[in-house]
């Protein structure tokens, strides 16, 4: 029996771990390794092909540039097809140096956007002298967003942490303690295609892609795990929220839920930009007119045409709308067009952030809490990033200027307590800051206030938190023990 098995891995067992081992270095080392062994099943566009491509080229020339030693690079001579000319390598050694005395200053520091603030010394004339002596005439206005970029993000909140139940992490301890309050979780849908290659996706149907898939069924086993269960799900008319809430419900053996979906949850509609890569983009109109495209509040980006395949009335789950207001200009334009009279709606052609939340935050309000939190359900909302966004700044009180800064990470559980009135974060069982592992946005302190009970004290369940004293900080080897019993 086992015949197969035969052969130099069992007459030198010491080579299966030395090959595994090799491996696990090569998945840590070798760009697009993991992607290249784990294919996705999931069908790619063009532009998703060319912009993967990109993006493997972007990381391999990261990794040569770790792997090479810029100060022992030889002249080229010519041998290896580059017509004589030298390979040459980014100069990354100055960033860092200048990069860590600037820490060791207490400013900031971004190796990624390569970003270094100039200090200056302001003249009478508004002009300024840098540091190496030049005048730039830099006006007050100029200045000020300078120091909007370069300001150092101070979070003076920690996210309440609920422990893991020891039930789900001693076997035969018991059954985990059901959860039987009222409660809001929130949960963006799983990463996408789109999100991976930086593309604008808006009301585009990108479905998840397999790491999508995976974190939207990590997020039902976390929430199983901590005695959730839910009486109703709301989510979009997008097939990535659908599939996150299905996923989600599967891992917690509740797929029989209602699901109730609304247009209202959708993503912002990002009109003419909807398929576009947001590099291309910034690239083409400059980096002030993107980000005020992207994260201006009351910003609205181009409008798409009416008979673009990115209008929502050319698709047809949105041609049975009834809680949206007649469109004079589109009945008349497309009853012309077809030969036929018939009514059509008001669909949005490009929204601003406040657009989007405009729907969004009356639908919670006027559906969501009389007919499923007044009535003490616990409700599961699947949607995108800035739906979210909208539901949090009420749920939170985040002001209108600071809304746009709050990141929302795929595929992670974010419960509102409704007693409390705050946001809480499940426990993983990895050991690490949530702080660290994902990023929240610049405006994360008004989303992590202090969750206080009917008492005006702490509550019990925030009983985890997070220090960067290196003394109180697990080790390398603690966190990847702390891994292994993750689920």
């Amino acid at each position: 029996s086992q015949k197969h098995m035969n052969g130099i891995f069992l007459e030198k067992p010491g080579i299966l771990n030395a090959a595994l081992k090799k491996e696990k270095e090569w998945c840590a080392t070798v760009p697009g390794y993991n992607r290249t062994m784990t294919r996705s099943n999931n069908a790619m566009s063009s532009l998703e092909r060319s912009l993967t491509k990109l993006n493997a080229e972007k990381e391999f020339k990261e990794w040569a540039a770790q792997s090479i030693d810029l100060n022992d690079i030889e002249e080229d001579d010519g041998s290896d097809g580059n017509s004589g000319k030298g390979i040459n390598f980014e100069e990354q050694d100055e960033v860092w140096e200048k990069g860590l005395e600037e820490l060791r200053e207490g400013e900031q520091f971004n190796p990624e956007t390569k970003f270094h603030p100039v200090f200056s010394s302001s003249s009478s004339n508004g002009s300024s002298t840098t540091s190496n002596g030049s005048i730039s005439n830099t006006n007050d206005e100029e200045e000020e967003e300078l120091n909007e970029q370069v300001k150092p993000l101070l979070m003076t909140n920690n996210p309440c942490m609920q422990s893991m139940p020891s039930q789900s992490v001693i076997p035969g301890f018991g059954n985990v303690p059901i959860r039987r309050d009222p409660v809001v979780v929130l949960i963006r849908h799983g990463k996408t295609e789109h999100n991976k290659l930086g593309l604008f996706t808006g009301w585009e149907d990108a479905p998840l892609a397999r790491e999508g898939k995976v974190e939207a069924r990590q997020a039902g086993k976390l929430l199983k795990a901590h005695g959730f269960e839910f009486d109703v799900v709301y989510t979009s008319w997008l097939s990535r929220a659908i599939e996150t809430a299905w996923l989600v419900m599967e891992e917690m053996d509740c797929t029989w839920l209602p699901i109730i979906k609304t247009w209202r949850l959708n993503e912002r509609m990002y009109g003419a930009l909807t398929g576009k890569s947001k590099a291309m983009v910034e690239q083409k109109y400059g980096a002030k007119q993107f980000k005020a495209w992207r994260r201006g509040y009351t910003v609205r980006p181009p409008k798409v045409s009416s008979f673009s395949v990115d209008y929502p009335g050319n698709d047809i789950r949105y041609k049975h709308l009834s809680d949206i207001r007649i469109s004079i200009s589109e009945t008349i334009m497309r009853s012309f067009d077809s030969g036929n009279v018939s009514l059509y709606r008001k669909l949005p052609k490009a929204e601003s952030l406040k657009d989007c939340m405009d729907r969004t935050i009356p639908y919670y309000t006027q559906q969501i809490a009389p007919q499923a939190i007044n009535h003490g359900k616990r409700v599961l909302i699947s949607s995108s990033e800035n739906a979210i966004r909208g539901l949090l700044m009420t749920l939170c009180d985040i002001p209108e200027e600071k809304i746009s800064e709050l990141e929302i990470p795929n595929g992670i559980p974010i419960i509102y307590d409704l007693k409390s009135r705050c946001i809480k974060l499940l426990d993983d069982g990895s050991g690490e800051d949530p702080l660290e592992m994902y990023n929240f946005g610049n405006a994360a302190s008004y989303l992590f206030r202090p969750c206080v009970n009917e008492d005006g004290e702490e509550e019990e369940e925030c009983d985890i938190t997070y220090t960067s004293d290196a003394v109180y900080s697990l080790s390398e080897s603690d966190k990847e023990f702390a891994r292994s019993l993750r689920l």
